[in-house]
């Protein structure tokens, strides 16, 4: 099993925070590797979404908002190749200059992948770190 754990802080009210960091129609803007993202459906606090990503892939995930406890949880759906399982939570914490939101994921990689645990763990790391660093970027731009 793989774990990453990536923070950033930013300078706005938890509420826009957590409502445009949750704004799936937004994510081809805040992820550069997304050229799509859609819901298709909602129901109370559930999403289920598709994302795309630049190298044409596609995938179904869903997420439940959970804005009053200040984190949301995500799993992949389908395809579920490379991975046999991904979960993701998102965390969100009020400090002094802001909030700090935090990326928790935990995944498997399918055996048959073409890339090891640790190779993607290492991957998501950097990608998060400039995926953290967009959402700021975005978010304290747009208050």
């Amino acid at each position: 099993m793989a774990h990453t754990v990536n923070s950033i802080v930013i300078n706005a009210d938890y509420g826009k925070v957590f409502d445009l960091s949750n704004d799936i129609s937004r994510w081809k803007e805040f992820f550069e590797e997304y050229t799509e993202s859609e819901v298709l459906e909602q129901s109370g606090n559930r999403l289920v979404f598709k994302l795309t990503h630049k190298n044409g892939s596609s995938w179904k995930s869903y997420r439940l908002l959970f804005r009053e406890d200040k984190f949301a949880y995500a799993s992949r759906l389908e395809p579920m190749f490379p991975f046999e399982y991904m979960k993701i939570i998102w965390l969100y914490r009020k400090v002094e200059d802001g909030v700090e939101m935090t990326w928790i994921q935990d995944f498997k990689m399918n055996k048959n992948a073409k890339f090891t645990d640790q190779q993607v763990e290492d991957l998501i790391n950097k990608h998060s770190q400039e995926n953290l660093e967009r959402f700021k970027e975005i978010i304290e731009r747009d208050i």
